[in-house]
């Protein structure tokens, strides 16, 4: 009673807009005060409102034809092919005090990671992210933004909060099993006998798994086919076999004893950490995973315009004329995002634009998602997941040419085509320059020249951080997890705050954005991986810690164009994939990498206040140690190396750095240097003024510039 009481009362609030969006029901099977009931001025107290959404696609219809099997998913009596996704729904209490926007986040393998993006001190287990348990700052709230989670990875299994979708499995015509080759690239954090077949670097335990057709590995399928094994060190070592007699499909709690299981690999000498291994077998029954590009389109179309849903249940949201949408994803979601618009999902069935601007987030590249027994959990490492699809041309937003593929195509020409593209801020840090090949989004694919963006889009490279910050305090004594050096933790979140702020901006009252602000080969601050005049930084102990000599490798990411077999799609990174492991092509394309300072820290993009100001080395890379891919990239992981405290320690390590005492004479010196280096990022809009507020205060409190940003 409680729930259809409150739903009642803001649909009187809300606006009315006739639609035909095809979320069909919706359930709320809670609605309860967010966050304890804390209020965030001026907006006040939020709902939190949690259940699932229940929708149908016509696979007739042009704009779903491209979900790869929608033609052989079942369909209900009216022929459609049905879905369902959890939603998880913050909203103000008083619809009237929020800010008009609804942000769509795309969550990432399930889980929510808007509050620990943009809410200061939110950083916590998934599984209280998933609880949203705790707001921080609450600087999401106190800006009055609706904020929508929902499930759009059906391979994602329930379970600490995460969130997934439910989809059909595809069927041949005659209704026999679809069956089709799966490469699973497994790894482990720790030694053991029995792994899932989806247990990669980012999928782990969290990952359906494709069933294996038979759990026989030593009997060839009726047309020859058997399934093979093969471990290596390291992503560019040959394959090593490893003999079918020594593995199965199956659990194994010791050696002597396999329980065959259709969705996991036993090894009797046992899966060792550091390693990779390449599993290939024959699996059935994918889901039509492609649905979840649909269900996106449609809950953005429902939430921001219907009255009600099919069993006149009213629509729990603000919505109709002034109400905007973003949709809002980071890492791989960021990627779901750009292959969303990509493939013309922003467009909704009555033809009008789904989102009316997108943040993307750390997302370079496109995601795996409209394929055939698909793996989107999987990512693009210089080490890990690297042959999976995630990069195909185009790579950019702008139409250009490939001279590797002979295509001419952008990522914007399907939603340009009919006018529906959102307005883009496309965000990335150093580290997707590095190890991410951001360098192909900016331009052309040779890496030769610049590109100029499409209109309604800005680029911003954070400089010199790394995929996600580094908690504080970092590790103080070697060895740093798998990593070489001590991971970055240059924050990204107060340059975030600053661009979704100019974002919702340009949506609301079309006030423009700040200019793009990336590393560009034109001024020589994009270049050549062998080109970076990075400075040798030899082994110290600043502080106490322990540190190995920087080696400055020029590892990077390259790509080459990777041939999956007839029936992909590489132009729009979907279809079925046959050549497992792909084809790798001999031509490679240009990926390029920001050039630095004396320091060693970026010079292109945006320079933060702990990067104008620095009390270190920040880079977009990091190496793994022995055991962990030796001296091929660290993933994910930047790396911070201090400057010296004093000039004597730095003279007597041998560092070319000035120390802290030659750039910092006093802590007034340092402070006044903050004062400058944030007036200047407010006046380009990089920076919030209450946010400079914040930092420069902190920094007054801080004891010694030492504690780091």
């Amino acid at each position: 009673m409680r729930a259809t009481a409150m739903l009642a009362a803001m649909a009187l609030l809300c606006g009315t807009v006739p639609t035909e969006a095809r979320i069909t029901r919706i359930e709320i099977d809670r609605a309860e005060p967010a966050f304890d009931g804390q209020v965030f001025a001026p907006v006040g107290a939020y709902t939190r409102l949690i259940g699932r959404a229940f929708g149908e696609v016509d696979p007739a219809r042009p704009q779903n034809a491209v979900i790869q099997d929608i033609d052989l998913a079942p369909r209900n009596a009216s022929g459609m092919v049905e879905y369902a996704t959890d939603i998880d729904i913050v909203t103000p209490a008083d619809p009237a005090r929020g800010n008009g926007t609804l942000m769509f986040h795309v969550v990432n393998r399930g889980n929510k990671l808007a509050l620990l993006t943009h809410n200061d001190n939110a950083r916590a287990a998934a599984k209280d992210l998933n609880a949203l348990a705790n707001p921080g700052d609450g600087w999401l709230q106190h800006q009055g933004y609706t904020l929508v989670f929902f499930g759009w990875q059906a391979d994602v299994l329930a379970g600490d909060g995460r969130m997934t979708l439910t989809v059909p499995v595809a069927h041949n015509p005659d209704g026999a099993p679809i069956t089709g080759p799966v490469r699973a690239e497994l790894t482990t954090w720790q030694t053991t006998t029995t792994l899932p077949l989806s247990a990669g670097w980012f999928s782990g335990q969290t990952h359906a798994a494709y069933a294996t057709v038979s759990t026989d590995n030593r009997t060839p399928l009726a047309d020859g086919f058997l399934p093979t094994l093969t471990v290596r060190g390291k992503e560019q070592a040959p394959r090593v076999p490893i003999a079918n007699a020594d593995w199965r499909f199956g659990t194994c709690a010791d050696v002597a004893t396999v329980a065959p299981d259709d969705r996991h690999i036993c090894y009797k000498s046992g899966f060792e950490v550091g390693r990779l291994y390449e599993l290939i077998y024959r699996a059935r029954d994918p889901l039509v995973l492609g649905l979840g590009f649909a269900v996106t389109r449609d809950l953005a179309a429902f939430f921001r315009t219907a009255n009600a849903d099919d069993a006149g249940t009213a629509n729990p949201l603000p919505h109709g004329a002034g109400t905007q949408a973003i949709v809002e994803g980071t890492s791989q979601s960021g990627r779901m995002i750009r292959s969303f618009i990509q493939l013309g999902f922003n467009r909704t069935e009555t033809g009008g634009r789904a989102f009316d601007g997108a943040f993307v987030h750390i997302g370079g590249g496109l995601l795996p998602l409209n394929v055939r027994f698909g793996q989107p959990g999987r990512a693009w490492g210089n080490q890990v997941d690297h042959l999976y699809p995630a990069y195909d041309f185009p790579f950019a937003y702008a139409r250009m040419g490939d001279p590797l593929t002979g295509r001419i195509a952008g990522v914007l020409d399907t939603c340009s085509a009919t006018e529906t593209c959102p307005r883009i801020f496309h965000v990335a840090t150093s580290l997707e320059m590095w190890e991410g090949r951001q360098s192909l989004g900016l331009t052309d694919p040779l890496g030769r020249a610049d590109l100029d963006a499409p209109a309604d889009v800005r680029t911003y490279i954070m400089a010199s951080t790394q995929h996600g910050p580094a908690a504080l305090p970092l590790p103080t004594s070697a060895p740093f997890g798998p990593c070489q050096l001590q991971p970055n933790p240059n924050p990204q979140l107060w340059t975030m705050r600053a661009l979704l702020t100019a974002l919702n901006a340009w949506l609301h009252d079309g006030t423009e954005p700040p200019p793009p602000a990336t590393p560009r080969i034109d001024n020589a601050t994009l270049v050549a991986p062998d080109r970076v005049a990075f400075p040798p930084i030899p082994a110290n102990t600043y502080g106490g810690v322990s540190r190995p000599a920087v080696r400055f490798l020029a590892v990077h990411n390259p790509l080459h164009v990777l041939d999956y077999g007839p029936g992909w799609r590489a132009g729009e990174t979907s279809g079925e994939i046959t050549i497992e492991p792909p084809r790798v092509g001999t031509a490679s394309y240009g990926v390029l990498v920001p050039q630095v300072d004396a320091d060693g820290n970026d010079i292109g993009g945006i320079r933060s206040l702990f990067l104008q100001v620095p009390i270190g080395t920040y880079t977009g890379w990091n190496l793994g140690r022995a055991g962990w891919f030796e001296d091929g990239f660290c993933s994910l992981t930047g790396s911070f190396i201090p400057f010296a405290p004093a000039r004597a320690e730095r003279i007597a390590a041998g560092d070319p750095r000035p120390s802290l005492e030659e750039r910092y004479p006093t802590r007034d010196t340092y402070l006044a240097a903050l004062r400058d280096a944030a007036k200047q990022l407010v006046a380009q809009r990089f920076l919030l003024p209450d946010d400079a507020t914040t930092l420069l205060h902190a920094a007054e409190a801080a004891p010694n510039i030492r504690n780091g940003p």
